[in-house]
């Protein structure tokens, strides 16, 4: 952080400088370092970071008008920009949609950061709301229970500030404590 309340560049997860990454290929920054309090000041019980061979934990969301994901033939592979507005985040998001199911409207996604909105087509579906999250817990200081509320920081969150949801979903694997946690709420205060 350059200084109380102000950032830098390279604070950005995905911020991308050629001079600062492995080589020219290195599209994301996969060592990112997290504070040990978000940036309200409040703690979170864990980390979610991305499966193995993702590119970030994965996303669910459902557009406000789920006939659009439909309409605007959204599929795997695309781009989609929109802002997390049910759950009151500030910020629009640029999402890489891994499947698309046209009679729900949801989207599986991978959040992969702005640069995606300058280079590729995006498909703008302005709003949705935000349904759950599926990742690995990592850096746990406390353990996510089944059918528990967990406070948690999304890997690669640009504003670095708590999301809390109901863990729906716990699979010890070999790679880790394998997560998925739905009704999506910022935590927007202090303790």
């Amino acid at each position: 952080m350059a200084g109380e309340g102000k950032k830098d560049y390279t604070d950005c997860p995905y911020f991308y400088d050629p001079l600062l990454s492995e080589g020219p290929d290195h599209d994301f920054i996969m060592d990112a370092e997290y504070p040990e309090k978000d940036i309200l000041g409040n703690p979170y019980d864990f980390i979610l970071e991305p499966l193995p061979g993702e590119i970030s934990a994965r996303k669910i969301v459902l557009p406000f008008r789920g006939d659009i994901v439909e309409k605007m033939k959204i599929s795997e592979g695309d781009y989609v920009t929109g802002r997390p507005m049910g759950a009151g985040c500030p910020i629009p998001h640029v999402l890489k949609v891994i499947k698309a199911e046209n009679v729900t409207g949801l989207l599986y996604t991978w959040v992969v950061g702005p640069k995606y909105s300058r280079e590729y087509e995006c498909k703008d579906v302005v709003a949705y709301h935000m349904i759950g999250f599926e990742g690995i817990a990592a850096r746990i200081k406390k353990e996510p229970s089944f059918g528990c509320r967990s406070i948690f920081l999304p890997g690669f969150c640009m504003m670095s500030i708590n999301h809390t949801g109901i863990v729906n979903m716990l699979l010890q694997k070999s790679y880790g404590l394998h997560v998925r946690i739905e009704n999506i709420i910022l935590l927007a205060s202090k303790e």
